[in-house]
């Protein structure tokens, strides 16, 4: 029969943490660090801004485009 391995709890980690030597905790921060930086990486939006394109179009098929950046322009005086 195959043995389980105990499930470490938080506090098992930081007691354990609390033994290690200052440059093994330095080392240890290094690991989660990297870690936790690779899941949040792995996270991100993988959309692209392109994936934009054509948004709202609708809203825009009766405006003349010249029209609308000559009056915004004006509106800028």
């Amino acid at each position: 029969m195959a043995k389980t391995k105990p499930t470490l709890r938080f506090d098992d980690y930081v007691s354990g943490i609390e033994r290690l030597k200052p440059e093994e905790q330095l080392r240890l921060i290094e690991i989660v660090s990297a870690r936790l930086k690779k899941t949040l990486k792995e996270r991100e939006s993988k959309h692209r801004v392109t994936e934009l394109e054509g948004l709202g179009a609708d809203i825009w098929k009766t405006v003349d485009a010249q029209r609308y950046v000559s009056e915004e322009r004006k509106s800028w005086d």
